[in-house]
């Protein structure tokens, strides 16, 4: 388990589980929330019809489409820290342009990375879900990693998602909540 970090002398109040499609960003920030006891934002499920449907047919998004869903997202988190609770939300955020909409006071980006074999295998394996496996090579051409000067840590998702939690709960220096 690796986790490397940068920029992150941020406090956490919002921690988006950020990556491509296959990394685990949904299994991962659900139990990151479990463990430290804060709200859980499913950032797919603010996607407007349409992108799902686009994506369902195997269309990648463009920026115009992922627009109006970033800027929900980013409401939410405004919500959020306006009203002192604090959020994990699983966010492809793959740009740092798309990033940039979600910064704000606390927020420090989670960048589950892992090599493009492992993301196949985890996309071919499920059903169900609107991200068709083709889809990946757009993902992979739009993926911009945070970069030095953000406030974020990568963690390799080869591990066990309980191993990455506790990898991003130790570089934030975070405490999970009691149980």
């Amino acid at each position: 388990m690796t986790a490397s970090q940068a920029g992150t002398d941020v406090v956490p109040s919002t921690i988006v589980v950020m990556g491509v499609a296959g990394c685990g960003k949904s299994t991962v920030a659900a139990l990151l929330a479990d463990r430290l006891g804060w709200e859980l934002l499913e950032g797919d499920s603010l996607h407007p019809a349409r992108n799902v449907e686009r994506m369902s047919a195997g269309v990648p998004l463009d920026d115009a489409d992922r627009a109006p869903w970033l800027a929900a997202i980013a409401d939410r988190v405004r919500d959020g820290a306006a009203a002192g609770r604090p959020l994990v939300v699983a966010c492809s955020a793959l740009a740092r342009r798309y990033r940039d909409v979600l910064r704000g006071k606390g927020v420090v980006f989670a960048y589950l990375s892992g090599t493009r074999e492992l993301l196949e295998s985890r996309i071919a394996a499920r059903s169900g879900h609107f991200m068709k496996p083709g889809m990946l090579d757009s993902q992979l051409r739009t993926l911009e990693p945070p970069q030095p000067d953000e406030a974020a840590v990568t963690v390799d998702v080869a591990a066990e998602p309980e191993a990455i939690v506790a990898g991003i709960l130790s570089a934030l220096g975070l405490v999970a909540a009691a149980a």
